[in-house]
């Protein structure tokens, strides 16, 4: 892949994330002005911030991985003491005159620390795959105190299937599978009502069409309505008289899908495709631990976000408030997830010239 002389820019990388965020920023302008401008100056920062992880060193980052470990659970903690409530829930803290989101905003660095965590275990055994558990277990109980469960899952998913990729035999994940099904009642009963409510809606959708099951009813007639090329920009009833909630955020997929009809959603699934396919090339042309690792989390982190995001907004998948990367409304998902892809483009980067050295 071609990189940009001075900055050495993966445009793998970058470009269907361009697709993506023009489509967001297309479809935010015609729901809202509001949302347009605040995103577009999102987008700007996060681009900047992009820039500048791409020309760090990912090796000197790896030296760091405990330290930034420490400051995330600090700043996590503090969220539940200092941060700002709304609907209920803790999960932003006031910076600068805006909101930012912590359990979005370290998805990168974390993700850090569990490679540099990872890369120090030389084997899988069932002492190593304990000790990360042990490790992310705090991480993913100060973000369900929040309370935010989307994150707290996709930390829990993103984990699982690294260790399975690390190597860690399955029989190890089919024991903890059987031992949590037995511990099932009990985690029901740690869960809050509306939690519970969005569970038993997702597996009876007609139990309450006006109250719990709302959110996904509307999303998928919004899904739907749009047909193969949808109602056009701004046409969307579902999205534009306001039945759909969360239309910019949660289920902006399904705003687009509305507006955009099939060829809309395709263009966003095969964008998608071409991100996930081009970290994947960045983790097949590692060679070190400790970037392949890395690569192997972000694959995940994309990957995960975007099958429970769509998931959820078609009905197949329970609400639980996970955002789509790169065209969701809001700061900090797109800070984290630009930052993320700075970072992929560094390892890129060093990868592309250990490789012409060593030719050389």
């Amino acid at each position: 892949m071609n990189k940009t002389p001075g900055l050495n820019i993966d445009w793998g990388l970058l470009i269907p994330t361009f697709v993506l965020l023009v489509l967001s920023l297309i479809t935010l302008s015609v729901l809202n002005m509001d949302f347009f401008r605040n995103q577009a100056i999102f987008s700007a920062v996060a681009i900047l911030f992009f820039l500048f992880f791409s020309q760090t060193n990912y090796k000197v980052l790896k030296l760091y991985g405990f330290p930034i470990y420490i400051v995330s659970l600090i700043f996590l903690l503090a969220v539940l003491v200092i941060g700002t409530e709304s609907r209920g829930a803790t999960r932003w803290v006031e910076l600068f005159g805006g909101r930012l989101q912590f359990s979005e905003f370290f998805k990168p660095f974390l993700a850090i620390s569990l490679a540099s965590f990872l890369s120090d275990r030389k084997n899988s055994t069932f002492g190593n795959l304990f000790s990360v558990l042990v490790f992310m277990l705090p991480v993913v109980f100060l973000i369900y105190l929040q309370p935010d469960l989307g994150n707290a899952l996709i930390y829990v998913f993103v984990t699982i299937l690294t260790l399975i990729l690390f190597g860690f035999p399955l029989r190890f994940f089919l024991t903890g599978l059987v031992f949590l099904s037995l511990i099932t009642p009990i985690f029901w009963k740690f869960l809050r009502d509306y939690q519970k409510e969005r569970i038993l809606t997702f597996l009876n959708p007609e139990k309450d069409p006006l109250g719990t099951s709302y959110n996904a009813i509307q999303s998928v007639i919004a899904v739907g309505s749009g047909m193969i090329l949808g109602k056009g920009l701004g046409q969307g009833t579902q999205s534009g008289l306001r039945f759909l909630p969360e239309r910019h955020t949660d289920f902006i997929f399904a705003t687009i899908s509305e507006q955009l009809g099939f060829v809309g959603s395709i263009v966003i699934l095969a964008s998608f495709a071409f991100l996930i396919l081009r970290i994947l090339k960045i983790y097949n042309n590692s060679n070190d631990s400790f970037p392949k690792i890395f690569a192997g989390i972000s694959f995940f982190i994309i990957l995960v976000q975007v099958f429970v995001n769509v998931g959820m907004n078609v009905g197949l998948l329970p609400v639980v408030g996970v955002t789509l990367p790169f065209v969701s409304y809001g700061g900090s998902s797109l800070l984290s997830s630009f930052i993320l892809l700075g970072l992929l483009s560094s390892v890129s980067k060093s990868e592309k010239e250990e490789g012409i050295l060593e030719i050389k």
